[in-house]
C-alpha cells in the first residue's frame, strides 16, 4: 500500500470538508470517504464485530474493525489505533500486518462512495476482546462462513482483496 498515494487521497477529499476539534477530517456529510477495513485473524479464524446503533452506518451488521482515514498519519499507526480503540488488541500481540488491494464501492443506501483499503492483521495469541461503543458483539469465524452473516455491502470483496494472504 503506497502511503503517499493514500495521503494524496486524504488531502484531496478533505480539502473542503469541516474538521473536528482535534483537526481530523469530518466525513459525516461527504459523498466520498476513505476507510480502512481491518480483518483480524488468529489460527485461521477471523474476527467479526456487530455494529452498534451508535455508529452512523451499517447499524446491526457484522463487519471488521474499520475506520476513516481522516488524518495524515502513517497507515500502520492508524491500523494500530483502530485495533486498540475498537477491540483492545495491542501491537505486542500482532505477528504481521498485510495490505490488500484498495477499491471503490458506491453504496446508494448510505449515499456514499467508499474508497476501501483492506488490511489483514495476524495475531500471535487469541486476545481478550474488549469492545467500545461501536460494537455490541463479536464472533470468531472461518472465512468461508462470512456469507452466513448480515454484513455491509461488498464486505466480502474486502476479504477477497486479501486472498493472496489466505
Amino acid at each position: 500500500m503506497k502511503e503517499k498515494y493514500i495521503f494524496e487521497i486524504i488531502k484531496k477529499l478533505g480539502a473542503d470538508l469541516p474538521r473536528f476539534p482535534d483537526n481530523r477530517i469530518d466525513y459525516t456529510n461527504s459523498i466520498s470517504a476513505p476507510v480502512l477495513i481491518i480483518f483480524v485473524r488468529y489460527q485461521g479464524e477471523i474476527l467479526l464485530l456487530k455494529r452498534s446503533k451508535k455508529v452512523s452506518t451499517y447499524q446491526g451488521k457484522w463487519s471488521a474493525v474499520a475506520g476513516y482515514l481522516d488524518e495524515l498519519k502513517p497507515i500502520r499507526e492508524k491500523v494500530l489505533e483502530e485495533l486498540k480503540e475498537e477491540t483492545n488488541i495491542i501491537e505486542d500481540n500482532i505477528a504481521d500486518i498485510k495490505f490488500g488491494q484498495s477499491y471503490k464501492m458506491k453504496d446508494e443506501t448510505v449515499h456514499r462512495l467508499w474508497l476501501r483499503f483492506p488490511v489483514l492483521v495476524e495475531l500471535k495469541e487469541k486476545p481478550r476482546i474488549k469492545l467500545d461503543y461501536e460494537h455490541t458483539d463479536f464472533k470468531w469465524i472461518k472465512p468461508e462462513e462470512i456469507g452466513k452473516f448480515d454484513t455491509p455491502p461488498f464486505f466480502n470483496i474486502s476479504w477477497e482483496m486479501l486472498k493472496e494472504y489466505a
